[in-house]
């Protein structure tokens, strides 16, 4: 990745500005393919269900964290069903903005709103039960992906989760011009975890999403 991204601050401020001329919308979020929130939402609900719960090797219903959370789509139909409250972090204020009214009287749960680049977030130390990471990764350089979840660790309570859903490339890393991110083989994502001191505890394929876009694969990670 490094000699795709020769300057690292015009890649975060491309993509800043990218997602600026993006609409606050479910199908903005999706890129379009709002049609898979459904399946993508059924798909992560089964896989974070399995690690709820009393008892070991189960993780608690506190309090989530939503990475690059838009305007909340992942917070109102996952998260917020699931667990008390949920915090929300994204890089363009207008998602946040918009996420207050999109979650409805559910937003009365929702603790806080933070408005950061992954690669500068810093979470609160043992705050979190799952930290839910989306769609995101792509944004962060290698260095800075560990770094994160290296500080990701720290923000978990006894028991808690990272979860890692994300386009994967067939092989190697493939750059994407037009949003400013890339996209990893799932082996690298898992040297990148493993660096940052995490296990892949679980993993596997998002089913039924279209035959042309990328696949999908989800991570549990502790």
């Amino acid at each position: 990745m490094v000699d795709m991204v020769e300057d690292e601050t015009a890649f975060y401020t491309k993509a800043e500005q990218y997602w600026q001329d993006v609409a606050p919308t479910v199908d903005g979020m999706l890129g379009g393919y709002g049609s898979i929130s459904n399946v993508d939402i059924n798909g992560s609900k089964k896989f974070l269900q399995r690690f709820l719960g009393e008892g070991e090797g189960k993780t608690g219903a506190g309090c989530a964290l939503d990475c690059g959370a838009g305007i909340g789509r992942i917070t109102k139909r996952l998260l917020l069903p699931l667990f008390r409250t949920v915090d929300m972090v994204d890089v363009t204020q207008e998602f946040l903005d918009k996420a207050k009214t999109y979650l409805g009287d559910e937003a009365k749960r929702v603790d806080n709103y933070f408005c950061c680049g992954l690669q500068d977030f810093q979470p609160e130390s043992g705050r979190y039960d799952v930290i839910w990471i989306q769609w995101v990764i792509g944004h962060l350089t290698d260095e800075h992906l560990v770094e994160f979840l290296r500080r990701c660790r720290g923000g978990l309570r006894l028991g808690g989760l990272i979860v890692v859903k994300d386009n994967v490339a067939y092989e190697g890393v493939v750059l994407d011009e037009v949003d400013s991110s890339v996209c990893r083989d799932l082996g690298l994502v898992r040297q990148l975890a493993q660096r940052a001191g995490l296990q892949v505890v679980c993993e596997e394929r998002q089913e039924n999403f279209p035959e042309e876009i990328y696949q999908v694969y989800t991570l549990a990670l502790r």
